[in-house]
């Protein structure tokens, strides 16, 4: 009976994260635009295809990110998109070459599911970059 008690308490909790985290509007991939003009063009170019101005000039030139589904079967993966933005999935690597993006992290948060059937609050402009890049998307 208590441990009913400890679920349906971690539930309500996340239910409420959940509602106080709801907005009124999702991000959509024309919100996502402006910020990769501002923090990814200059590598990954106006269009995603790794042709920025500063990609000659990089060790490891940055990859075409319009590849990205294609490359994995017709699948965007989100969760490891919203890592590599975020800089957490990064933090092995070694080098100047992909910055961490920590203004991305401001702000409000909106539920996205990354394709766990979980809807995880995220930073609305994290999330907002992400539709970004998934509309640019090569298609088969």
């Amino acid at each position: 009976m208590r441990a009913q008690g400890i679920r349906l308490g971690i539930a309500g909790a996340m239910a409420a994260t959940l509602t106080a985290c709801t907005p009124e509007e999702m991000p959509a991939p024309s919100d996502g635009r402006a910020l990769f003009m501002e923090n990814c063009a200059i590598c990954h170019g106006a269009d995603g295809k790794g042709d920025g101005a500063m990609a000659r000039a990089m060790r490891q030139p940055p990859p075409d990110l319009t590849l990205i589904a294609l490359r994995r079967g017709g699948t965007f993966p989100k969760a490891e998109i919203l890592s590599t933005i975020d800089g957490y999935a990064r933090s092995d690597l070694s080098g100047p070459d992909m910055p961490e993006f920590g203004e991305l992290l401001k702000g409000d948060l909106v539920p996205v599911d990354t394709g766990d059937g979980i809807m995880t609050p995220t930073p609305r402009k994290l999330v907002a970059l992400m539709e970004y890049i998934q509309s640019i998307q090569a298609q088969r």
